[in-house]
């Protein structure tokens, strides 16, 4: 499928069409919803296991209000089953959000999103991570975290402090998909991509971010018009 050999999804290029069970809403959702209607910003995440998906997914619900007022359309992508969404979003309500469970992650291959394999020595960025590497990382998040630290404890201190109970259903995403790398892709009305933000440049600097606003909405305008 495009872009799945050859990394993420680049300006210029036409999203592929998904089909996804919706999460806040009955029925299906798909790219080709908004194809031909009206842009559409879609987040591609890890499941909702993932702390830092979660603040992800809540900051890109605090941008849908401004991009609705531009007439674009917000979709969130998330990289867990139907039942145990439904059940979150129950919880931790996000106004308007508009949400699809993908549970196989058809998406994120779609869109050209590897899925980080973590290996015992070897380092092939964005498809090899040694264990070492990773647990050397430091993960730098001060109005969230008390210090520094590597993935794995940040982790530990999110869900923690999230209250976050992993499920079985969490548990069955996480053996597939903990190192799938994830991203936000910002689709004209005719499906064509126009900016993305994702993990995967430049050894993934990106990891655990999300996007600048200011960015974000310039280009926003500019798909607008």
């Amino acid at each position: 499928m495009v872009g799945q050999h050859n990394g993420p999804l680049q300006p210029g290029d036409r999203a592929p069409n998904v089909v996804l069970d919706a999460i806040t809403q009955d029925g299906q959702i798909s790219i080709d919803d908004f194809r031909g209607r009206k842009p559409v910003l879609v987040g591609l995440f890890r499941g909702l296991h993932c702390p830092f998906c979660r603040r992800q997914i809540a900051a890109m619900a605090q941008l849908d209000g401004a991009l609705r007022e531009k007439g674009i359309e917000s979709l969130t992508i998330v990289n867990t089953p139907i039942e145990r969404a439904r059940l979150y979003f129950r919880y931790h309500p996000l106004p308007h959000l508009l949400a699809a469970s993908d549970p196989e992650r058809v998406s994120h291959r779609a869109f050209g999103l590897p899925n980080l394999e973590f290996t015992e020595d070897e380092d092939v960025w964005p498809y090899k991570m040694a264990q070492k590497t990773m647990m050397a990382m430091k993960v730098n998040m001060p109005d969230l975290l008390p210090e520094p630290m590597d993935p794995m404890a940040a982790t530990a201190y999110l869900d923690k402090a999230d209250a976050y109970e992993i499920t079985d259903a969490d548990e069955r995403m996480m053996a597939t998909g903990t190192g799938q790398l994830v991203g936000e892709f910002l689709l004209d009305r005719d499906g064509v991509v126009r900016w993305s933000f994702t993990e995967v440049p430049d050894g993934g600097k990106n990891l655990f971010g999300v996007p600048r606003r200011e960015e974000l909405m310039s280009v926003a305008s500019a798909v607008a018009h």
